[in-house]
């Protein structure tokens, strides 16, 4: 079960981290009794995201500044596009701006490149899935990202679902130990998921009674011979390793149920927005 999460905590501290004490240049080259207009606009085609906490980001700047949201999370803008419009004080503006559009540059490039890892798939009965590698403080908002870009998430965390991996097998001593473990250790029913390398692996964790298999960094063939294995005994699998937009195409067509990218949250760029008056 995934936890709650405190979105106005972080806002606070995303907050408290760029503006600390007050904004010194603002408050002392702009009229305390000046009102201003920006807008948000897309330079460069994205799916957006992040949009829908700039009200709640800006009522904890100024409950005077009001936000008129245009786009939506999960809409495919152009260079142009307008996302939202700020009106309010003008000093409250610019102390936010930064703020608004890191948290919307960086959560639209988490979504842009999701999307573009989905199209690249060209199978709809694969879904595009996240990992734990995330900002640290930010994987709530880059998994609602991933979302909103056509993926689907992953585990939020270690505590909700088993996955075996490596480090895990070689301590435990063998795959079988570990799934063994982890039956023992979880409740009935909890599916028990075991990263593989070989087929060998494979042979075993079935036998083991793993009830998903992840297929690490195989080669198309080995994967399917994999995927095989895993159908004929009834259990879904997942792809992982290396994952790039020039080979999911590939990967989508060994009949794999999963295909997992490191990539969509580690190594996305954040996307060109601006925020102007105007």
């Amino acid at each position: 079960m995934q936890r709650p999460f405190d979105i106005d905590a972080f806002l606070a501290h995303a907050l408290m981290e760029d503006v600390g004490e007050g904004d010194i240049t603002s408050n002392s080259t702009v009229p305390a009794d000046l009102r201003a207009r920006l807008v948000m606009r897309a330079r460069e085609p994205l799916v957006a995201a992040g949009l829908t906490f700039l009200p709640r980001l800006f009522q904890l700047v100024d409950p005077q500044v009001k936000v008129a949201l245009i786009a939506a999370d999960g809409d495919n803008l152009k260079a142009s596009d307008v996302l939202a419009i700020f009106e309010g004080p003008a000093r409250s503006l610019l102390t936010g701006e930064r703020v608004a559009l890191n948290l919307v540059q960086q959560l639209s490039g988490v979504a842009t490149l999701t999307a573009a890892f989905v199209a690249a798939a060209n199978n709809r009965a694969v879904k595009v899935v996240d990992t734990r590698k995330t900002v640290l403080g930010m994987r709530y908002l880059q998994k609602y990202a991933v979302r909103c870009g056509g993926g689907h998430n992953h585990r939020m965390g270690l505590y909700d679902a088993v996955l075996i991996k490596d480090n895990h097998i070689a301590i435990a001593g063998s795959v079988t130990a570990a799934v063994q473990g982890a039956l023992a250790g979880t409740p009935p029913g909890t599916p028990i998921e075991v990263e593989c390398d070989t087929l060998a692996q494979v042979d075993e964790a079935i036998a083991a009674g793993a009830t998903m298999l992840l297929l690490d960094n195989m080669d198309d063939a080995t994967l399917r011979a994999a995927v095989a294995k895993a159908r004929a005994a009834g259990i879904q699998t997942e792809a992982s390793g290396n994952v790039s937009l020039e080979t999911i195409g590939a990967i989508a067509q060994t009949g794999v149920d999963v295909i997992s990218v490191g990539k969509l949250t580690h190594s996305a760029r954040a996307v060109d927005i601006g925020l102007d008056d105007k």
